[in-house]
């Protein structure tokens, strides 16, 4: 075989390590110096569809600063907070139409383009955790429906899921919600799929994007409201305007990030700087989930200990009456959209075994939790 065609076959992280030790040279140590000989670095604007204060916006600023360091300098991604350029339900067009190079948000943002776009990360779980929602997206067939749903609605954009998202809690209300009837006719705020679960269960729904939530629920133009953790719900000030959270629920268990970049944009780097942008891609999906038990967990209590917050679980009735609703709007959507139905398909075949699997293998954690702990721990969420 000629060393051409061996070199073709070399895996990319190979041709990636290759790249960055051929510009680096035998002289590791003057590299800064490698990098000034090569110019200015490609510079990328984007933005996020999260305001500032956010935690959800420093997991976009830790994403761009693991691509900018992993290039050695050679590329710069600079990110705005929502609404610098566009409002965050139109980052989607800005990237298309090469207003912006590129944004970090949730494919549930783009629901009112294309109902299809909330599974991935918005739709039944079938039983499923996020990180398992992304394992489907790279090794049971996701990323090509993916693709397949961008090419549909004309959208000329390269995408990357990452970060998988803790079940997100039922929201903040200002009763205890103690069985699905508390939902009729509550002015309710939501996104993507979960809009139609919850006008299934008799709310009215409102979309309004994670910067717009409290002041909504503050002046009264919405009754309750979900965004996503403890975190981003403390820093939004979510504990300033309801005092009852409502943990566990099946209308989001399976949230992940999106990142977005121009087709053209993307496709002019040169090849080694797309593979940067991959594996970083990867890197902060295992990074955003260490660092949300960190932080999420911590709020949790401070807003239970000093913010006079109550938690309580969501009751099973709830629960079940989220799945009941789910099966009418898969039913609904099904019927009206063919991608949809094709997506749906093979997440179900990806649940059905993937789930199987955990629940046979993985050991619980309440038993040893509650062996080691029960005596010592602050209380626990109540329930409802």
């Amino acid at each position: 075989m000629s060393m051409k065609a061996t070199e073709n076959k070399a895996p990319k992280r190979r041709r990636f390590l290759a790249g960055a030790a051929g510009a680096a040279g035998a002289a590791t140590l003057a590299f800064p110096a490698v990098v000034r000989g090569q110019g200015s670095p490609i510079t990328l604007r984007f933005q996020s569809t999260w305001p500032t204060k956010d935690i959800f916006h420093e997991y976009a600023l830790d994403f761009t600063k693991r691509v900018n360091d992993m290039s050695g300098g050679r590329l710069r991604i600079e990110v705005l907070p929502a609404g610098a350029v566009v409002k965050a339900f139109d980052l989607i067009d800005a990237v298309n139409k090469g207003v912006l190079d590129g944004g970090h948000g949730v494919a549930a943002y783009w629901y009112g383009k294309n109902s299809a776009y909330s599974l991935f990360g918005t739709g039944p779980s079938f039983g499923m955790d996020a990180n398992m929602l992304l394992g489907w997206m790279n090794y049971g067939g996701g990323r090509a429906l993916y693709n397949e749903l961008h090419k549909v609605m004309g959208f000329d954009v390269e995408g990357f899921l990452y970060g998988p998202m803790p079940t997100q809690p039922l929201g903040w209300f200002k009763q205890v919600v103690k069985g699905p009837e508390d939902f009729k006719g509550l002015k309710f705020r939501t996104v993507g799929l979960s809009i139609d679960v919850f006008r299934e269960m008799g709310a009215s729904v409102v979309a309004l994007p994670g910067g717009e939530i409290v002041a909504g629920l503050d002046r009264g133009l919405i009754d309750a409201a979900e965004f996503n953790n403890a975190s981003s719900d403390r820093i939004l000030g979510f504990p300033d305007v309801s005092k009852v959270c409502m943990l566990q629920s099946y209308h989001q268990p399976v949230e992940v990030f999106e990142i977005l970049f121009g087709q053209k944009r993307y496709d002019s780097l040169p090849g080694d700087l797309r593979d940067v942008i991959a594996n970083a891609a990867a890197a902060s999906s295992a990074d955003m989930s260490w660092k949300a038990m960190a932080r999420y967990s911590q709020d949790y209590i401070e807003m239970r200990t000093k913010q006079n917050v109550r938690f309580f679980r969501t009751p099973n009735s709830v629960l079940q009456a989220q799945l009941n609703a789910w099966d009418r709007v898969v039913d609904a959507k099904s019927k009206e959209n063919p991608l949809f139905t094709k997506i749906l398909v093979s997440q179900r075949a990806w649940a059905e075994r993937v789930v199987n699997w955990s629940n046979d293998t993985m050991v619980p954690n309440t038993l040893a939790y509650q062996h080691y702990f029960v005596r010592k721990a602050a209380p626990a969420a109540k329930k409802a």
